[in-house]
């Protein structure tokens, strides 16, 4: 097979995107990545830097009375502006694009004005700080991790009822893997071991309850994190104990699950339609693929992976972006290990191409969330009433149109010989609104035309005489 030969820990793969994309355009907005040096001729002064940065900020403009403003949660290795440059919604609105990390975001939610967004962001040495009301959310960091956990500002945005993908509500469930794991465990009792390979997995909520001394080797995942931080293999009975007592100080659940001595790592992405396959392999000797050299490839996408990933995008309510990962034994079986949200890590030669589709499923997604607030009820100018008083209505069913809702009253049988006076109305002084205006115009227009008719008739029928 050809692979690719790549890094991926979490400072390489930023590197590699770094170099891949300066290898098209110099983007210098982009500060430069510690594993990706630039050359003089890429990178330039700093004050050079400072100059074109803030004339690069100056040429993008967007109408400020007809825009929506996205906010993307994601590092500075990306810049998701570039993707929804010049994009349009709703024939002429502009999309806005607020970008940073959570620990550059706070804010303040209320339940009648909606949630204030408070960005305090460096750019090239410059400290820039806004406020903002989002219109949406493009979450790309991990909301938690070994030693973060962001939770109070999605309760924020979520306060605020901004939509996002993937929703709110999904990336809160996203925030403990036990949580997902025991949803996984769901879909494999309902569509079968076979077809939903789940590997085998046991929950301590401490460790009073580790002592069931499980089969060797094991892997211990202790916490909460990613990128194969708080993962131990134990090979015996001694090291297991070990690191029970490390999980008794860190105050944390834990799992743990079998050994499996694999072959290569299996990652499956779905982003809205769009489905991808890859395996990686380890070439640095690490039982973690996902740590040192690795080697990638993109592989064909089949009716198994395609179940996979079906299946996991419809807990929560529904996920736009989904990855399941899984591990492809060299016993010939395959086994799930976990699935993340649109969080995921973007794999392989086709990052920039995932970018834009993620670019688009935010746009579709604007299309139907955003909408822009338009009055109901608009109240007509002078001269369009003086235009429907002189003219009267353009539609013989206009009268219908505008006039009352509530219907007229019946008029009551006359049984005394007396004229019958018509009952009266349950609010004597209705409010002079725009429909009773334009029925009072009518009705005095047509007594103004019925007089004029009656004098053109005297005057002829004289002339006639």
């Amino acid at each position: 097979m050809n692979f690719l030969r790549r890094r991926f820990s979490s400072s390489d793969i930023q590197g590699d995107l770094t170099r891949e994309e300066q290898s098209g355009h110099v983007n210098l907005k982009r500060g430069q990545s510690p594993s990706a040096p630039s050359s003089p001729s890429k990178a330039g002064s700093g004050i050079t830097r400072g100059l074109f940065s803030s004339v690069g900020k100056s040429t993008t403009t967007y109408n400020k009375d007809r825009c929506k403003i996205l906010l993307v949660v994601d590092d500075q290795h990306t810049d998701w502006s570039k993707y929804f440059r010049g994009k349009k919604i709703f024939g002429d609105w502009d999309v806005r694009v607020e970008q940073a990390e959570f620990s550059e975001i706070n804010l303040a939610s209320y339940s009648d004005t909606g949630t204030m967004v408070d960005m305090r962001v460096t750019r090239n040495g410059t400290r820039v700080v806004r406020s903002f009301k989002p219109d949406f959310v493009l979450i790309r960091q991990h909301v938690r991790d070994a030693n973060e956990n962001w939770r109070n500002i999605v309760l924020g945005l979520h306060y605020g009822g901004i939509p996002s993908i993937n929703s709110l509500q999904s990336v809160y469930n996203f925030l403990d893997k036990p949580w997902v794991f025991a949803h996984l465990i769901q879909i494999q009792r309902r569509v079968g071991k076979e077809r939903f390979p789940l590997i085998d997995q046991a929950y301590y909520p401490n460790h009073k309850e580790m002592l069931v001394t499980p089969k060797f080797p094991v892997v211990v995942k202790i916490g909460h994190a990613h990128a194969g931080i708080g993962k131990v293999k134990c090979d015996n009975h001694y090291d297991y104990q070990d690191i029970a007592s490390v999980v008794a100080v860190t105050n944390c659940y834990s799992t743990t699950e079998p050994y499996v001595d694999g072959k290569y790592d299996i990652h499956v992405q779905r982003i809205g339609n769009n489905y991808k396959a890859f395996m990686r392999k380890s070439i640095s000797g690490n039982w973690k693929a996902n740590m040192g050299s690795a080697m990638l490839e993109q592989i064909a996408m089949n009716e198994r992976f395609k179940l996979w990933v079906d299946e996991c995008s419809q807990l929560f309510g529904g996920m736009d972006i989904v990855a399941v990962e899984g591990i492809q034994g060299k016993d010939g079986k395959e086994y799930i290990i976990e699935a993340n949200d649109s969080s995921m890590n973007l794999l392989g030669e086709s990052q920039e191409e995932d970018r834009k589709q993620i670019a688009e499923l935010v746009l579709q997604k604007m299309q139907m969330f955003c909408k822009p607030i338009q009055s109901l009820h608009k109240t007509p100018s002078t001269s369009a009433l003086y235009h429907y008083a002189i003219n009267g209505p353009t539609k013989p069913d206009a009268r219908q149109d505008i006039s009352p809702t509530k219907p007229a009253p019946m008029p009551q049988p006359n049984f005394g010989g007396r004229p019958t006076i018509p009952p009266p109305m349950s609010n004597p002084n209705p409010p002079p609104t725009a429909e009773f205006v334009i029925k009072d115009l009518e009705e005095s227009s047509d007594d103004t035309m019925r007089n004029l008719r009656k004098t053109f008739a005297g005057i002829f029928g004289e002339i006639v005489h």
